[in-house]
């Protein structure tokens, strides 16, 4: 099939796993000091763009993101000043003025922009730190479109499990750097890590509840700490590779209302094949 194209969609429940692998070979390619350097990226960037991260996973050789990008008008013309400075760092002085703002605000809500920041940033740092040149990362990022509540949750919960899958640690919570990790390892205090899933059962509950609740679900999928249980996981794990070989992931309905909407993206000989990738129904 051809190359599928940048799928995006203004849809309110829409949400974007996002999976980047690095082009260099080996599996550790990424070691401790680059993992840290990528999670701090990530963290302040997710402060300057108009996004909602809700979990991570930064592997050897490749990392997970799963963020809704917020609506521009959201944001107050103060708001977006305060965080072109924060994104300058005080390094530049900077000048605020209508035409200024108005390209900004388009910047700092887009998807690829943002990702693409995280990318390139740790490319310029990675290269000059062990004095080389070229690409470091392989391609362009992939993205599928989830649907939050439900959908979101697993997917979610998916991302949480890498480093158990993988073999690393028996816990999520043991990996420093996947979101349960640093939830576990800072708290539930003001961090850019959110639990609004979108989920009626999570509604009106404190961070730590959600916390708990999400934890709980975690293990469930994972059938961690309970053998006996291990035999309920396999639908969950055989159902795994869909969180990023799809391009769509979320109830009929919601498929229904993004469907349109994103085949303006493929040509009609692509939209035959559209099928064929996968587009799971929760």
């Amino acid at each position: 099939m051809p190359r599928i194209p940048r799928l995006l969609t203004n849809h309110p429940k829409a949400a974007y796993h996002v999976i980047s692998r690095t082009a260099l070979p080996g599996h550790n390619v990424l070691g401790p000091e680059e993992k840290e350097h990528l999670l701090n990226l990530i963290s302040w960037l997710s402060q300057v763009y108009f996004v909602e991260v809700y979990g991570f996973a930064i592997m050897g050789n490749h990392f997970h993101l799963l963020c809704r990008m917020l609506p521009e008008d959201k944001f107050s013309d103060e708001e977006v000043a305060r965080r072109i400075k924060l994104y300058y760092r005080g390094k530049r002085k900077v000048f605020i003025y209508k035409e200024l703002l108005a390209k900004w605000r388009e910047r700092l809500a887009s998807l690829s922009r943002y990702v693409q920041d995280i990318k390139q940033r740790f490319s310029r740092w990675y290269n000059k730190r062990v004095d080389r040149k070229g690409y470091f990362w392989a391609d362009r990022f992939k993205s599928v479109i989830i649907e939050t509540g439900e959908a979101l949750l697993n997917c979610l919960a998916y991302i949480e499990l890498n480093p158990v899958r993988a073999g690393i640690v028996e816990k999520p919570e043991d990996y420093r750097w996947c979101s349960l990790g640093y939830r576990a390892r800072l708290g539930t205090g003001k961090n850019f890590l959110s639990l609004d899933l979108g989920l009626p059962s999570y509604a009106d509950k404190s961070e730590q509840e959600k916390l708990r609740l999400y934890r709980e679900f975690v293990y469930g999928k994972g059938g961690i700490g309970e053998p006996e249980k291990l035999t309920k996981t396999k639908e969950f794990v055989y159902r795994t590779r869909y969180f990023s070989e799809s391009l769509v992931i979320g109830s009929k309905r919601f498929l229904e209302e993004t469907g349109k909407e994103i085949k303006k993206f493929f040509s009609k000989k692509q939209q035959k094949l559209i099928p064929d990738r996968g587009i799971l129904i929760l």
